[in-house]
């Protein structure tokens, strides 16, 4: 099958919004205009049963119960109502103490969950930013050791959105159970992709977003355990009272019916779909790694998502890569980071050097991805690396057999 350029393999970035996604939405827009809070009217009433249809659709994916399922603007917004939420309900206010209470994260978290742990901490709240290991992996064991009396809140990543590796999240998850913690996870690379059962895997909070999972941008959802424990949040946004008071403003309908449709899509195809984009994750890492030295991919070998491949390639300036295979669209990083020349926070996390982080590529596999985009994606990389080590001393020494991390460079 020939190969239409240019080819789409940044998927954990966005994704293509699914065509039958689209006509679930499509009469939300003309037709079925209503607002679900008008109750005195049928335009009303009809948008409710939608929203009400989403909400079950949203709930069925994961496990959960409708009721549990808060619609958001997407993921950032949900993990700042879960973390802030929770962190202000349950905060700790000892007489004689000035602490707030302690909350638990990684290094390595999406800014979306770092940026509001750093807010938290200005406002007297302690946390605790754990390192991963070079594999990327947090577990139960971490969490425990960091554990302290006054833990109010542990918020861990389901899987990684540079490097794909999966966290010990059920395991974590009933820890914080026994230790009476609220446990939130951003699943917003998880979910879609890989089985989820929010009451088996223990976990009380946990962020998605649409556009990750072949629904609308601007949309998502926040599970809220209501039982065994139930979990309380305090609400950043009022106003109208939507979405149990947690989330006031007019409900987003068309994005929301998209949500749920892609929802529905995700839990039908999502055996097949996983053995599939494996098989071209482990393809193009298979390929490079046959042809080409010096290189490494990020990760655990085996605990990490089927669509999401990170390739460190040494003697190599990662931008320039990307610049050399414009055919293909890939990232450096995050899609959120990657604006910055800075090289990868999680890979530096990891213990990844500078100069490893900085020659990384994201390649990520989506549900209209080909076996042929792979090949053609996989030796266009071969090719420009070759070409850009024909233009690098460092490689020619490293041939040589001098190890260049011990040269000591005058700089004068």
């Amino acid at each position: 099958m020939a190969v239409t350029l240019p080819i789409y393999l940044d998927h954990a970035a966005t994704t293509r919004c699914d065509p039958r996604v689209v006509d679930a939405m499509l009469p939300l827009f003309t037709e079925n205009f209503g607002n679900p809070g008008s109750r005195n009217h049928s335009f009303g009433w009809n948008s409710e049963d939608a929203v009400d249809t989403a909400r079950r659709q949203v709930a069925d994916l994961i496990g959960a119960d409708p009721k549990e399922i808060v619609f958001t603007s997407g993921a950032t917004e949900s993990n700042n109502l879960a973390i802030k939420g929770a962190a202000n309900m349950y905060a700790r206010k000892p007489a004689g103490q000035t602490g707030r209470g302690h909350i638990i994260t990684a290094m390595h978290e999406h800014k979306a969950v770092l940026d509001p742990c750093k807010r938290l901490e200005k406002e007297g709240f302690d946390v605790t930013f754990l390192e991963p290991g070079t594999d990327g992996l947090i577990t139960k064991d971490m969490v425990e050791s960091a554990m302290r009396d006054d833990t109010i809140l542990v918020t861990v990543m389901w899987a990684n959105n540079e490097i794909g590796t999966i966290n010990e999240i059920p395991e974590i998850g009933a820890l914080c159970h026994d230790r009476g913690v609220v446990f939130h996870t951003d699943a917003t690379q998880w979910v879609g992709k890989m089985p989820t059962d929010v009451k088996r895997d223990n976990v009380d909070l946990l962020s998605l977003s649409a556009h990750k999972m072949y629904g609308p941008k601007g949309v998502g959802a926040l599970y809220v355990r209501r039982r065994r424990p139930r979990v309380r949040l305090t609400a950043i946004q009022e106003g109208g009272g939507q979405e149990r008071g947690l989330r006031s403003g007019t409900l987003n309908v068309s994005g929301i019916v998209g949500l749920g449709k892609a929802c529905e899509l995700c839990a039908e195809e999502m055996d097949s779909e996983q053995q599939r984009l494996l098989k071209l994750r482990k393809r193009v890492e298979d390929k490079i790694s046959a042809s080409l030295d010096v290189i490494q991919v990020n990760g655990h070998a085996d605990k990490r998502l089927p669509h999401i491949t990170n390739i460190s390639f040494g003697f190599v300036e990662g931008e320039s890569l990307m610049m050399a295979v414009k055919d293909v669209a890939m990232s450096s990083g995050s899609a959120c980071t990657s604006a910055s020349l800075e090289p990868s926070y999680v890979l530096k996390a990891l213990g990844v050097g500078d100069d490893l982080a900085h020659s990384s590529l994201r390649i990520s596999f989506g549900r209209w991805s080909t076996e042929e985009e792979a090949d053609f994606a996989a030796d266009k990389i071969i090719e420009a690396v070759g070409k850009l080590r024909e233009l690098s001393p460092l490689f020619d020494m490293h041939n040589e057999g001098i190890d260049v991390s011990k040269i000591e460079w005058n700089t004068h």
